[in-house]
């Protein structure tokens, strides 16, 4: 394993970590807290991930939870991402919540700090190495408040990065981009980027090194919802309870035509692992997030380092295939958000 540094800090992930929202959230298939602590502690352990990424609405709180369980008594060694700012106290949302569908957030200074304490006290911890306010709207970005309640919190010792994770879906360009011109200290950005998707993350990139000197990324849908994991044909099916199976068939057809043109990445590495090491030539990328949901997946993208960087050629040729969607004709993609520059 490889780690790289949240800048200005001495906060230092590996390249690959690991999103709990695979473990405790039934989206990917459901898994037992005993087989989400087995597969978190093996993470650890025999591959040196160190940076465990969760939320406080996954599961309502069960993804923080196995994680405490998972490194009691070893918190130091780990680093603990967690996201604020769904109500998910509510008590329709603790009956109710149920796949994708967004709750009512919250983002005042009171609530804030309650769902940190919240978040603290089921992690078992006195600190948030990385908070994140979660699917923030152009609203919240614009209202400084907001932030300033984090940098207090910061200087408390409460947590030690703060910044933004933007979805569900792919999309919100400006919302990121005003976010690095107006809150210049941001540390990190949790967005969607990846060899299929790399709009608008490149522009959220782009924003960030013109405007936010300090602020990295943390990527997640790294392999395009499993598209870029390169074992998906005509005939997958998926089950009754995954996420994946309410997308269009198209999505899947034009994905695999998509991939059939990247094989060029494989000769060294499997194409779950070029994928990662796409994202890793940015510099600006902390850690990578793979959906991880069985221990051979794990040992895959963990294992993503060691292999040799893409060569520039190669990197050339993904962005000449991005140019011409990948061989593809179809419909464009719909975006969530600000894509196009809004007055203050």
């Amino acid at each position: 394993m490889r780690y790289r540094l949240f800048p200005g800090t001495d906060i230092k992930a590996s390249e690959v970590g690991f999103g709990t929202w695979t473990l405790s959230t039934g989206w990917w298939g459901e898994k037992t807290d005993d087989e989400a602590v087995e597969m978190l502690r093996a993470a650890h352990s025999d591959f040196g991930i160190n940076f465990f990424d969760t939320a406080d609405t996954y599961g309502n709180g069960r993804g923080e939870r196995q994680l405490a369980q998972a490194f009691r008594g070893k918190r130091d060694d780990v680093l603990y991402s967690t996201k604020i700012g769904y109500d998910i106290y509510d008590p329709a949302a603790q009956s109710a919540r149920r796949g994708q569908n967004e709750l009512p957030q919250k983002f005042d200074r009171d609530y804030m700090r309650f769902a940190l304490d919240k978040c603290l006290e089921r992690l078992e911890t006195d600190h948030i190495d990385v908070l994140q306010l979660h699917n923030i709207k152009m609203e919240h970005v614009r209202d400084s408040a907001i932030w300033q309640a984090l940098r207090e919190m910061k200087d408390e010792g409460l947590i030690g990065v703060w910044g933004a994770a933007f979805g569900p879906a792919i999309g919100w360009l400006y919302e990121a981009v005003e976010l690095c011109e107006r809150e210049s200290d941001i540390g990190t950005i949790q967005m969607i980027w990846n060899v299929l998707e790399q709009h608008p993350g490149t522009g959220m990139i782009e924003a960030a090194e013109e405007f936010a000197p300090n602020c990295c990324f943390n990527i997640r849908v790294t392999h395009a919802s499993g598209m870029l994991e390169g074992k998906y044909t005509e005939d997958t099916v998926f089950p009754a309870n995954d996420h994946r199976r309410h997308r269009p068939r198209s999505w899947l057809i034009n994905g695999l035509k998509k991939v059939r043109t990247l094989d060029f990445l494989t000769a060294e590495m499997s194409l779950g692992q070029a994928a990662l090491k796409w994202l890793l030539a940015e510099p600006r990328v902390v850690t990578t997030l793979p959906n991880i949901y069985d221990m051979e997946q794990l040992r895959e993208f963990a294992e993503t380092p060691e292999k040799p960087d893409l060569p520039a050629a190669q990197m050339e040729r993904v962005a000449e295939l991005a140019e011409q969607n990948f061989g593809v004709e179809e419909e464009p993609m719909s975006y969530k958000g600000t894509m196009e520059r809004v007055a203050t």
